[in-house]
């Protein structure tokens, strides 16, 4: 591995989903080189991860119709959203995080037609589950109707811009802290 081809050959650059492999106790910060050595021919890897802050709970307030999201006490983003409208109201209380789904497909309740994924899905890009009762998922959820924020017109579920939906998709994990208040 003294040629510059070979070093090249055996240098992989890795996103921070893919740094994920390595397992959870390994800590790599933006542009560290790992070298693996257990191997016949050692590598060498080039993590070019972001360092971002991730989220540690998050708050919805119905009546600002504002999410809130928190790393330890600090807000680290808050988005304007859509909330359920009367008879369909988001429901209060503590959930966590149970789902996360990039381009999810919408089923239909009232006629199980199933819509193609997509920003004009009901769904928009992304969707983040943190209630299920009686077989109804709630959740975060982008969409194409962006006229929309700030009023109380879903079915439960709070409606984000596709770019916001995506940006906090990138900032929580699987049972991180919601609270609806």
């Amino acid at each position: 591995m003294n040629s510059t081809f070979s070093l090249f050959a055996f240098t992989f650059i890795l996103t921070s989903q893919n740094l994920t492999l390595l397992g959870e106790d390994t800590t790599i910060s933006k542009q560290s080189e790992i070298i693996i050595s257990r191997i016949k021919n050692p590598i060498s890897i080039i993590a070019l991860t972001e360092d971002k802050a991730m989220a540690s709970h998050i708050s919805i307030n119905l009546k600002e119709r504002r999410v809130y999201v928190y790393q330890n006490s600090e807000v680290i983003k808050s988005y304007k959203v859509a909330i359920g409208k009367k008879g369909w109201e988001t429901p209060k209380g503590n959930f966590a995080v149970m789902e996360m789904v990039e381009n999810p497909q919408w089923k239909n309740p009232w006629n199980g037609r199933i819509s193609a994924a997509g920003p004009n899905s009901p769904l928009g890009e992304r969707w983040i589950a943190f209630s299920q009762q009686d077989g109804k998922y709630v959740g975060f959820h982008g969409t194409a109707g962006e006229h929309s924020m700030g009023k109380a017109v879903s079915h439960g579920c709070v409606r984000m811009r596709n770019q916001d939906v995506k940006e906090l998709y990138e900032l929580v994990s699987l049972g991180i802290p919601v609270v609806v208040q």
